[in-house]
C-alpha cells in the first residue's frame, strides 16, 4: 500500500466524494476508484460502503482512517521540508475555511496570493471552526481560518478581522422598525442558527443564556444564502456579520445593530512546534500584510 493510496482514501472520506477528492489530488475519478480498489484487494476487506451517492466507512475503513492520518501528515511534513531545503518556491497548501469567511475579504486575498505565488497549489476545505481545529491538530490541514480563535497552547494564532453581528429580520417582522436591539429583545424569537460545529453557534447560544433564555432554534445551516432565504421567508431571525449585512437588499431583509453584540473574530491557526512549510509561511506573511492583524501570539 502506497502513501498516495492512503492520501486518496483520506481525501475521499473527508470530502465524501470520489470526484471532489480526485479534483483536489489532480487525478481522474477512475484513478481514485482504482486506488481504493487496490487498497481493498490488499486488505481483503472493503473500506467504504457505497449506497446510492452516499459513502460510509466500514469497520476496517474506520481503522485505516484513524491510523492513516498521522502517517500522511508526517509524509506531508517531510515532503514540505525537503522542498524548502531545495529552495523550491512551490508547494501545496491545505487551508480550512468556515463558509462565513467566503463573504469576507478572503476571496480577494487568496486571488492575489495565487497570482504572486503561481507555483503554490492552494486547496480550500470548507468546515466549521471546531472541525478545522481538529484537522489542523491532526495534521490534515496546514492552516485553518476559524471564528474566535482562543488561547490554546497547541496552536499559534494570527488574528485579523473583528466584525459585530447584527440581527436580520424580514421587512414584515415586528422588530423590523427597531434601530437597536439587545439579546433580551430576542427571547421569544425563533433563530436560524449556524451548525453546532461552528463556534458562532456556541457564542450566540451562550449570550442568549446570559440574557435569561435558551435559544429556540428553527433551523441550522452552514450556508449563508440559505440562512438569509429562510429569514426572508419569515421563518425566523438570524445574526450575520455587519460586513455581510451591508450587502443585503433592504427590500428583502432588515439588518439591526445590537447593543451587546457577539463579534465574528476571524484568525488563522497552525499547530505549534510543527514544521511550517515555505508555502504556509508565505501565506501567513502575505495575509498579515494585507489584513493588518491586531496581534500575533
Amino acid at each position: 500500500m502506497e502513501i498516495r493510496h492512503l492520501e486518496c482514501f483520506l481525501e475521499i472520506v473527508r470530502l465524501g466524494s470520489f470526484s471532489k477528492a480526485a479534483k483536489v489530488l489532480h487525478i481522474s475519478q477512475p484513478a481514485a476508484s482504482k486506488m481504493i480498489h487496490a487498497m481493498e484487494q490488499e486488505l481483503g476487506l472493503p473500506v467504504l460502503y457505497r449506497q446510492n451517492r452516499n459513502l460510509t466507512l466500514t469497520d476496517i475503513g474506520q481503522a485505516v482512517f484513524e491510523r492513516a492520518q498521522p502517517i500522511v501528515a508526517l509524509f506531508h511534513g517531510l515532503h514540505a521540508e525537503l522542498e524548502d531545503v531545495a529552495q523550491a518556491r512551490k508547494g501545496r497548501l491545505r487551508i480550512g475555511l468556515p463558509p462565513i469567511a467566503s463573504s469576507s475579504v478572503f476571496p480577494q486575498v487568496l486571488g492575489e496570493f495565487s497570482r504572486l505565488y503561481p507555483d503554490i497549489s492552494v486547496n480550500l476545505y470548507e468546515f466549521g471552526s471546531k472541525t478545522i481545529e481538529k484537522e489542523v491538530y491532526d495534521g490534515m490541514l496546514d492552516l485553518g481560518v476559524i471564528c474566535s480563535p482562543s488561547d490554546n497552547s497547541e496552536f499559534s494564532t494570527l488574528s485579523f478581522i473583528k466584525d459585530p453581528l447584527q440581527v436580520i429580520v424580514a421587512p414584515s417582522h415586528p422588530l423590523s422598525e427597531r434601530t437597536l436591539l439587545s439579546f433580551a429583545d430576542l427571547a421569544q424569537e425563533q433563530f436560524i442558527m449556524y451548525r453546532e460545529d461552528f463556534s458562532l453557534h456556541d457564542a450566540i447560544a451562550n449570550r442568549c443564556l446570559q440574557a435569561g433564555f435558551e435559544v429556540r432554534c428553527a433551523y441550522e445551516t452552514s450556508q449563508r444564502e440559505f440562512m438569509t432565504q429562510l429569514v426572508a421567508s419569515g421563518l425566523g431571525i438570524a445574526l450575520l456579520p455587519q460586513a455581510i449585512c451591508a450587502t443585503l437588499s433592504p427590500q428583502q431583509l432588515r439588518a439591526i445593530p445590537m447593543t451587546d453584540p457577539v463579534y465574528l473574530e476571524l484568525g488563522a491557526i497552525w499547530r505549534r512546534n510543527r514544521y511550517l512549510s515555505f508555502a504556509a509561511r508565505s501565506w501567513l506573511d502575505f495575509t498579515k500584510e494585507k489584513l493588518a492583524p491586531k496581534n500575533i501570539k
